[in-house]
């Protein structure tokens, strides 16, 4: 990991998606069970939120602060790209303190949903197995 590194990744979201969501996270609203006048259901913010959520956990990252903005709806068959930029990499002792700042659009380029996440990395997840066993054993 550096400065200035970008990961991404894309997902669409499904009506089965909003639906498991629906139940897992008890939110309910009328325009999650509802289809719009178009036929479709909106995708819940959070659930949106998976997509940067899930560069975090190919990172190892762990967060301590989440921010998200959501500029526009997204809705079942959306399928949504997500680029995530690191801009600060901070090594301490036992993990480095990392912030990224991300920007997710929808197939039609427009932004959906922007923000940062701030946490850290232990060590031990970055450095390469043989590195991070010889410190232990040291």
């Amino acid at each position: 990991m550096n400065n200035g590194d970008k990961i991404s990744w894309q997902r669409t979201f499904t009506e089965d998606d909003i639906r498991v969501f629906n139940r897992v996270s008890g939110d309910e609203g009328v325009h999650h069970v509802t289809p719009d006048e178009q036929g479709r259901l909106m995708v819940h913010g959070l659930l949106t939120a998976t997509v940067p959520t899930k560069i975090g956990g190919d990172m190892n990252f762990i967060a301590r602060e989440m921010n998200f903005q959501f500029h526009r709806p997204v809705f079942a068959g959306d399928t949504l790209k997500c680029e995530a930029t690191i801009v600060k990499l901070e090594p301490d002792e036992q993990y480095i303190n990392v912030r990224t700042e991300f920007v997710c659009r929808n197939q039609h380029g427009k932004e959906v949903m922007t923000g940062y996440a701030q946490g850290i990395v232990r060590t031990a997840a970055v450095l390469p197995t043989s590195l991070a066993v010889s410190e232990r054993d040291s």
